[in-house]
């Protein structure tokens, strides 16, 4: 990979990261690691608090978050080494190594210095690279002339691999001055899981005051045991499990546990973004309803075999978008007036139909009855041409160039008079008309 070096002098933009668009969070995630690789500026509140846990870290805020309890990485490049000693005779370049951690979507950009040898024409330098990993865009952006040159380097990934035993690195890339064999070394590691160790709660109430509280998940403190470390192991004597059962024939823990001092210990799917929960074990987050072979149909969250949809969804399994804007017709109307909109659709009310109900295939009653009176107030002819303005008058014709600029409110009519010619209109102004807007189309 070779890329030539533009003649930029934006020396500001050395320092300037380039951020990613924004993209939508997924509130139904259920994992840390889910929610940051969902979007670049997406966070993950390690504490429960009854709302969504993945958002923008503003929106978590605003939902009741502490900013010490939230998740959010953003990479970072740190200078592994940097060496300033040269003699002026070689190609020197500084600094010589760094360490560039990318969370992606989001851009790292860090300059670096080439001193070139007096011999050596500045202005043909070309900057190589070694291998990158796949996902992984390196990019030579700004430079400052002279010598030595200021060359800004931007590193960005796409996205986090989608299978987990890819691995997040760290790779080595090589930066090399073509003709040279002095380089910069890169070591690149992917932010795709979450390393929650800073977020540390200690002695959480979450935890019962016995353990601590890390990405959501409660460490418990000896001898203390539980979700939420609400039992002393120390204390337990009992073999009842009575607590443990829905009813008295029912099965302990809903055969998804065990019961560990009256409390039920869910057991531990092979995947960790599946879970049980529930007193009994008897809840799961992902025996749901499924649409387009996606769990709640990649719109919500499953809870206890229930989806609880995402903003703007609804449906049991989260199908059905609340958005109306393509459900709007020309009167500024949901349907037209002559329908309802459900899942983004116009259902419309007999006979009525069209994407916003505004055809009428069938109110053939309307259309002809003002057939005759259209064509002569708009055209000058057919069967009431002698008696245009007796019969007529009550019915005034707007006349427009096309089809598609008749109005569709009330219906579009559509009529071949004796010319073979085509006429489309549409009459407004109740049972006995009042205004109408034609067009004609002759073919022949």
């Amino acid at each position: 990979m070779s890329l030539k070096l533009p003649r930029l002098c934006l020396l500001l933009a050395l320092l300037c990261p380039c951020w990613a668009k924004e993209q939508p969070c997924r509130k139904s995630a259920t994992s840390c690691d889910e929610c940051v690789q969902s979007g670049p500026d997406c966070a993950w509140c390690t504490v429960p608090n009854g709302r969504t846990r993945c958002h923008t870290s503003e929106r978590l805020r605003r939902a009741g978050c502490l900013k010490r309890h939230m998740y959010n990485p953003r990479g970072r490049v740190e200078v592994v080494k940097n060496d300033s000693v040269t003699d002026g005779t070689a190609l020197f370049l500084q600094p010589q190594e760094f360490s560039v951690h990318l969370r992606p979507g989001v851009s790292q950009s860090f300059p670096i210095s080439v001193t070139v040898p007096p011999e050596q024409p500045v202005t043909d330098l070309t900057m190589d690279t070694s291998s990158v990993p796949a996902g992984v865009n390196i990019s030579f952006g700004s430079i400052i002339k002279g010598n030595p040159l200021l060359i800004k380097v931007s590193v960005e990934a796409a996205q986090c691999p989608s299978s987990d035993r890819i691995s997040y690195g760290p790779w080595s890339v090589h930066i090399t001055p073509r003709g040279f064999s002095q380089s910069v070394k890169l070591e690149i590691t992917l932010e795709c899981q979450c390393n929650c160790e800073g977020t540390r709660e200690e002695n959480s109430p979450a935890c019962s005051g016995h353990g601590d509280l890390v990405c959501g998940q409660c460490e418990c403190q000896k001898p203390y045991v539980g979700e939420q470390c609400q039992t002393d192991s120390d204390s337990l004597f009992s073999e009842d499990d009575s607590s443990c059962r829905s009813g008295p024939n029912d099965p302990v823990c809903s055969n998804r546990g065990k019961c560990v001092g009256g409390f039920c210990e869910c057991e531990q799917r092979e995947n960790p973004k599946e879970r049980f929960s529930g007193q009994f074990c008897e809840c799961s987050n992902f025996d749901c309803p499924y649409f387009n072979n996606r769990i709640c149909g990649g719109n919500g969250r499953c809870e206890c075999g229930n989806c609880v949809c995402d903003d703007g969804w609804t449906n049991e399994d989260c199908s059905c978008s609340m958005e109306t804007a393509s459900c709007m017709g020309g009167n500024q109307m949901l349907c037209n007036g002559r329908g309802i909109c459900q899942c983004g659709l116009c259902q419309c009310d007999p006979p009525y139909t069209g994407p916003t109900c505004e055809h009428c295939p069938d109110c053939v009653g309307t259309c002809q009855k003002h057939a005759a009176c259209v064509e002569c107030r708009a055209f000058g002819t057919g069967p009431k041409t002698n008696t245009c303005d007796s019969d007529c008058g009550y019915l005034t014709v707007t006349v427009v160039d096309k089809e598609r600029d008749v109005p569709t409110t009330n219906g579009l009519c559509k009529m071949r008079n004796e010319d073979d010619c085509v006429l489309y209109y549409s009459v407004s102004g109740g049972p006995s008309g009042g205004r109408a807007t034609a067009a004609k189309e002759c073919y022949s």
